[in-house]
């Protein structure tokens, strides 16, 4: 299951539904794991442990690294990784950082 919206977990079928509107779809895992275990399409990789500063990167830092438009602290967010652990650790930080 992945999380979203304060620990609600949605099933990979539910996130293939949400991809059809406006969600930011962020994978917490290391890199090395999406080179093994492949990738979500259309998901912006970005390790756990890099999260807390690229969601706070200058929006042309962040395009330059991720290849990717920084989402806004208002847009909808989803994390993922293997078990769910970091995705909800994910979500902590940027409630923290004050994405809604």
């Amino acid at each position: 299951r992945l999380c979203a919206e304060a620990e609600r977990g949605v099933s990979y079928e539910e996130l293939k539904e949400l991809k059809k509107s406006s969600v930011v779809h962020i994978d917490v895992r290391e890199r090395w794991e999406v080179d093994r275990d492949g990738k979500i399409p259309a998901s912006i990789n970005i390790p756990l442990n890099e999260l807390v500063e690229a969601l706070q990167m200058n929006p042309t830092d962040f395009r330059e690294l991720y290849n990717q438009k920084m989402p806004a602290k208002s847009d909808h967010v989803v994390f993922s990784c293997f078990a769910g652990s970091r995705s909800k650790q994910a979500l902590n930080f940027a409630t923290s950082l004050g994405f809604s």
